[in-house]
């Protein structure tokens, strides 16, 4: 059974980019175009993985990473955060919100595809990549 993988991003080129790399690797991708949707979305779904971009309308993805990590059923699911607009100390609020992974747009296929396996492979041993 594949893994699955709920992607949270507003952009559509982005959003297509993201789920159609996941399914050339065998996850199951499931696309959320509006954060305000994330939560029931994700529980519904239940997800192995959450990608979620950072800069959204309506609701920021630190405020969709901390609603998700202090949700019993979901926060256990590892969270990587993608943002196209990586300022000085963003990465430590993302990290300190909750997300588990962070990388930065533009994205490096490699580099995205090798990110979501190291967090999948350490939920499965109950560990994330940053060991927390």
């Amino acid at each position: 059974m594949p893994k699955k993988i709920l992607v949270v991003e507003d952009n559509e080129l982005n959003l297509k980019l993201f789920c159609d790399l996941l399914r050339a690797h065998g996850y199951e991708a499931e696309p959320v175009r509006d954060g305000r949707d994330a939560m029931e979305k994700a529980r519904d779904f239940e997800p192995d993985l959450i990608i979620m971009d950072i800069q959204m309308p309506h609701i920021s993805g630190l405020e969709l990473i901390e609603q998700l990590k202090a949700d019993e059923a979901l926060k256990a699911v590892p969270i990587m955060a993608v943002t196209a607009y990586a300022a000085k100390g963003d990465e430590e609020r993302i990290r300190d919100a909750g997300a588990e992974g962070y990388e930065s747009k533009p994205i490096s296929v490699v580099r995205f595809v090798e990110a979501v396996a190291a967090l999948l492979a350490g939920r499965e041993h109950g560990e994330s990549e940053f060991g927390t």
